[in-house]
């Protein structure tokens, strides 16, 4: 018996021994299971095929019954926006809301351009519009003449007033259309009409381009493909440069106007701390990439989410954007009309909340072989790290991740960023596509790629989750100081010590910063993931204050270190006039050895915007620099007070341009060595102003 009773008791311990390994593992899995509830059971949700049905819904508004055109203020955008609405309510986002915002609304109906070609049969280009005034009420007739690239010099001993005038434009390389349907206007003529000369549109010569016109209404401009005005130019050269031609336009451009931005939410357990994805919604042509694709992508992120439950700790905000293309006439700022006003005027409280902002744009199309988020500097070393986590997806983007800074102009996140909300988006500047499809009527779903749109959703989706798992927003202050180093010019800037010792002590306090974010957010994290909800919210608790300075200290750096030059690229405020002064010394040089036309070619159009002092008149070229040095910073918005100066050349370039090399220069030289003492005088000023900037972010750095 006692045999037995030891069998039986081993029989017994091995059956507990089993019995606890299988609770142990059960309780595994369980934790496994809770483990993956919020990633992985998302990705098992996300619909790309939602997406892009929804994306496509989009294009049923349209202005233009031939070409599309969603654009602010319409009723084709206004459409859109309650259709989106309407998606944000049956997705079960809580409190969808309508902001109404005031915009310069533009409706683009028609604009058929008819003419006899070559063999005599009648000929329709249909033409893209710009953000202008111009209704012919029907067919009315005009002549049309052609004038080359539209200078002043092409206009110059050509009548074009009440006429048409045809122009080659590349606006990549030369010049925006402004420039030169202004320079028309001055000269009489009834509206330009501009044919893509490689820049964009480049994608096939039946395709039109659209882009903001950043002038006034009353300098009207038109745009035409490549293939019609192949044919057009014929006719007018057989014909002595000028043919009658019939045109039916409506373009219709009103002053303050209502549109409206949307948002749902999905409400956190900390209401009022956010997470802001963004994408517009209005277009030119159908927009399928930019940006319908980017609200089917963000709705879609959404619906995956809803549909798993997730409870987020803070409240993820989905904010569909009207009027970012355009939104305000006659001014240089004249897009993200609709996100400016959104941060700025209608939820300016938004900007101390928010950890961060992911908006959207052009994200269904492989742009480059590294898949690029563009970011701030402070948030570069986060996403460098989540990059890590992403899984490749066969067939796209062979390199990888890559995380790009600084954000720029070109998009609704930089207006948010400058609000104080750290910002990123995907990135697409540097692509083909911007060539070849961008603003034309290509930009269709033929350019869809479900690979890239599946991975945007599934990244971006874990992106939003993984700020979720930040007590504190993950900023590193460092990142933007390594840079700041990096400008400096020592040979041209006289202070490079001076700023340099600033930089060096503002960063010895960034890095103990950077070590106090990520110490606190790692232990969030552990205790969030581990469901120790009580420790994670102690957490939280304890450092909001932390949170609240980390904002404040990101806002301070936006505002003191984030200027534009005249191209609206952002630099740090020293390199305005550093770049002018080596540029001028350049430039002075070449002409004390004679030669005036390397001053002009290598020199002196890169001050500022003096490029345009080479091909238009001084009233152009006053007219755009007043813009921005004269207009109330209402009338900037997201520019105002971003350019560090002026130095007007028009007078110097278009002397030395009526002369030759070995000319006598004493009279130009002397000018632009004036020119380099006043930016000599402003580098200091700005040198001055960053080391005071560099020592407001100590003191807030040392108040964590």
């Amino acid at each position: 018996m006692k045999r037995r009773f030891g069998f039986f008791m081993l029989v017994l311990s091995m059956m507990l021994v089993l019995v606890g390994c299988n609770s142990a593992t059960q309780k595994d899995e369980a934790e496994q299971s809770k483990k993956e509830t919020n990633e992985d059971k998302f990705l098992n949700k996300v619909d790309e095929h939602y997406a892009y049905e929804f994306a496509k819904s989009l294009e049923q508004f349209k202005t233009n019954d031939k070409l599309g055109y969603r654009t602010a203020g319409s009723e084709a955008e206004l459409q859109t926006g309650e259709h989106i609405q309407k998606e944000m309510k049956k997705l079960g986002l809580q409190e969808v809301t309508k902001d109404e915002i005031t915009v310069d609304s533009w409706t683009f109906e028609k604009a058929d351009l008819t003419f006899k070609n070559t063999k005599d049969a009648k000929e329709v280009a249909v033409l893209g519009g710009y953000q202008i005034n111009f209704d012919t009420k029907g067919s009315k007739e005009f002549e049309i003449v052609y004038a080359n690239r539209g200078t002043a010099k092409d206009l110059e001993n050509l009548d074009v007033k009440g006429k048409l005038v045809l122009i080659d434009i590349n606006q990549r390389e030369d010049w925006w259309i402004n420039y030169p349907s202004y320079q028309a206007h001055l000269k009489g003529a009834a509206a330009v009409i501009a044919v893509q000369n490689g820049g964009y549109a480049e994608v096939d010569d039946s395709a039109l381009n659209a882009q903001d016109i950043c002038g006034p209404d009353d300098a009207p401009a038109f745009s035409m493909s490549r293939k019609n005005a192949k044919e057009l130019k014929k006719v007018l050269k057989a014909n002595n440069n000028s043919v009658k031609v019939s045109l039916d336009a409506k373009s219709t451009v009103k002053m303050d106007q209502p549109t409206y931005n949307y948002y749902g939410k999905i409400e956190g357990t900390n209401k009022e701390s956010y997470i802001l994805l963004s994408a517009h919604y209005d277009s030119y042509f159908d927009g399928f990439q930019d940006d319908n694709s980017a609200i089917g992508l963000m709705l879609g992120i959404a619906k995956a989410m809803k549909e798993t439950g997730y409870k987020p700790e803070k409240t993820i905000i989905f904010n569909a954007l009207a009027a970012e293309e355009w939104g305000v006439s006659n001014t240089r700022y004249d897009w993200s009309t609709g996100a400016f006003n959104q941060i700025f005027n209608v939820h300016p409280e938004w900007a101390k909340q928010t950890f961060a902002n992911i908006n959207f744009e052009l994200p269904a199309f492989e742009h480059m072989d590294a898949n690029e988020i563009r970011s701030v500097y402070e948030f570069k070393d986060f996403l460098t790290d989540f990059a890590t986590t992403v899984p490749k997806v066969n067939g796209i983007y062979k390199d990888g991740i890559k995380v790009v800074t600084p954000l720029q102009t070109w998009s609704d996140d930089f207006s948010f960023s400058i609000a104080g909300i750290p910002a990123i988006r995907n990135d697409f500047q540097d692509s083909q596509f911007m060539h070849t499809h961008y603003h034309s009527q290509y930009d269709d779903q033929e350019t869809y790629n479900k690979k890239v749109m599946k991975y945007h959703m599934n990244m971006y989706g874990t992106l939003a989750m993984q700020y979720d798992k930040q007590a504190v927003t993950p900023l590193h202050f460092t990142t933007r100081l390594d840079e700041m180093q990096k400008t400096i010019d020592k040979k041209v800037n006289g202070q490079s010590d001076e700023l340099e010792k600033a930089i060096a002590q503002t960063k010895e306090l960034a890095v103990a910063n950077d070590k106090k974010v990520d110490e606190v957010n790692a232990s969030y994290k552990k205790a969030y993931e581990a469901g120790d909800m009580k420790e994670a919210q102690k957490i939280l608790t304890d450092h909001k204050v932390l949170n609240d300075q980390l904002l404040a200290t990101f806002k301070q750096a936006q505002d003191d270190l984030v200027r534009l030059t005249w191209e609206d690229e952002v630099i740090f405020p020293h390199e305005h006039a550093q770049n002018n002064i080596t540029n001028l010394s350049n430039a002075i040089t070449v002409l004390k050895a004679g030669k005036v036309t390397k001053a002009l070619d290598d020199s002196l159009y890169l001050i500022d915007n003096n490029w345009y002092a080479y091909d238009f008149e001084k009233e152009v070229y006053d007219y755009f620099t007043n813009y921005v040095t004269d207009q109330p910073t209402d009338r900037l918005m997201w520019g105002a007070g971003r350019i560090v100066g002026h130095e007007d050349l028009y007078d110097v370039i278009h002397s030395l341009q009526s002369k030759k090399d070995g000319d006598d220069v004493k009279t130009e030289i002397a000018s632009l060595e004036k020119a380099l003492e006043t930016q000599k005088v402003l580098l200091k000023k700005t040198n001055n102003e960053e080391i005071q900037s560099l020592e407001k972010l100590q003191q807030l750095l040392k108040a964590k």
